[in-house]
């Protein structure tokens, strides 16, 4: 091939080269993560709940295992720093925490060494001050928590002693700051989730007990019962589920019976009224040991965030999952996230494939 053959063969190859990059379709991004300040201590499996004030309250976790805390510390989003506040009465991790009307926080439940704690304390913002409240009916270690339409909290399920998962559940009563036994569930539970519905009712789903369970059930507040519903398509633990703005519900990732080796990427939608779920399209990174529950940002969209490096957006317009500009530097489990006013995230701690937790922090921003 002579000099201008080769000339013409090079230029034509870069033509080409520079028009496909052009025209190739950037992958559509949602939102970005950036990095935020520490907290105080390292943290996982602690709780982060939202205050009237717009502070987060950041409460328990652990440093390592059986390494738990009882400190509490405050992130303020207008300074992004944080202070430490009230000491819990009990160290504990994989607890519970609810806001209540009043503005105070339900702080329940939790492992405290070898198995779960019947102890609750009532965390009051105005005093920075944590209060120890009359016991639970069990000792739980990691149930959920959902606060009721009605102003009282449904606490389920949850592991009192290893490998002794629990089907029973209660209610806290918010007017008398006690808890009361009411219907069990129909499988004991321990990493399953429970979402509010907008008729008042509880969804559970999956988590695991002598097995990793598929099913799901429907707490009714007002006959105090749990109800069997449509199964999901893949049993799975460890996942999170968010409420869209029609009404269902989207349950994503978790593990099989593997566990590490079985992380799922699948999700799918619950619909109230027809009870059953279907399949939607998969996240884009398989990951588990994830916040319970997805956070709905001001949009309608559901944030998923921990398990894996990248944050990821559920549109329901388009029924596909997005990327967040810009990751985590870790694939960090039982992290929190916490909505905060302005509609950006906090995205707190968790640990990656060590048992050393992290006081890294960041936020995203829609």
């Amino acid at each position: 091939m002579d000099r201008t053959r080769l000339l013409l063969v090079i230029s034509l190859t870069l033509i080409f080269v520079l028009a496909a990059t052009a025209f190739r379709s950037p992958v559509p991004r949602l939102g970005s993560i950036i990095s935020a300040g520490r907290m105080l201590e390292p943290r996982s499996g602690h709780t982060a709940t939202l205050l009237p004030d717009g502070k987060v309250l950041i409460a328990g976790g652990m440093r390592r295992n059986q390494d738990f805390y009882s400190s509490a510390e405050l992130y303020d989003p207008a300074t992004g720093k944080f202070q430490f506040t009230g000491e819990m009465h009990q160290r504990r991790v994989g607890q519970v925490a609810v806001l209540l009307h009043s503005g105070k926080v339900l702080i329940a439940a939790g492992w405290v060494g070898q198995g779960g704690t019947d102890s609750a304390e009532l965390y009051d913002p105005s005093t920075g001050n944590f209060s120890v409240i009359s016991k639970m009916t069990a000792r739980r270690g990691r149930p959920s928590a959902t606060l009721l339409s009605n102003g009282d909290a449904l606490i389920a399920g949850g592991e009192e002693a290893d490998n002794k998962s629990l089907a029973s559940a209660e209610i806290f009563d918010a007017r008398t700051l006690t808890f009361k036994s009411t219907g069990s569930m129909h499988h004991s539970r321990i990493s399953h989730t429970a979402t509010l519905l907008n008729d008042g009712r509880v969804l559970i789903t999956g988590g695991y007990g002598d097995s990793i369970f598929a099913s799901a059930e429907i707490y009714d507040p007002q006959k105090g019962t749990f109800t069997e519903t449509g199964d999901m398509t893949i049993a799975r633990c460890k996942h999170t589920a968010g409420l869209l703005p029609d009404g269902k519900v989207l349950i994503a990732g978790g593990s099989d019976s593997r566990g590490w080796n079985g992380n799922l990427s699948s999700a799918e939608i619950y619909d109230p009224r027809t009870g059953k779920f279907t399949a939607t399209a998969s996240m884009n990174e398989s990951r588990f040991k994830l916040p319970d529950e997805a956070v709905q940002l001001p949009s309608g969209k559901l944030l998923i965030a921990g398990g894996s490096k990248q944050v990821e957006i559920y549109d329901p317009s388009t029924a596909k999952f997005l990327a967040a500009a810009g990751q985590l530097d870790d694939a960090w489990h039982f992290m929190s996230e916490t909505k905060l006013r302005d509609g950006s995230v906090l995205l707190a701690g968790g640990y990656p494939n060590d048992d050393q937790a992290s006081a890294r922090t960041w936020v995203y921003k829609p």
